[in-house]
């Protein structure tokens, strides 16, 4: 079985107060784990078709209607 000296670590309690700090600190940053994100759902909408018509094909009766619906 490996023992620290066959793995070339330094022990912990060898090392400088700010080495063992500096240690701890770069095993717990590579131990975070990425939070994933909340998907998010949007309603979907569907959009009422926009009715286009020309006004040059549009017959007298029918511009009559669209300027009395209008109001005018």
């Amino acid at each position: 079985m490996a023992d620290l000296e066959s793995l070339n670590y330094t022990s912990i309690s060898d090392m400088t107060t700010d080495e063992a700090i500096e240690m701890l600190r770069q095993i717990r940053l590579s131990r975070r784990v990425p939070m994933k994100r909340a998907k998010t759902t949007r309603k979907v909408t569907k959009k009422k078709a926009e009715q286009k018509t020309d006004i040059k094909n549009l017959t007298g009766e029918q511009i009559a209607n669209l300027l009395k619906d209008l109001g005018g």
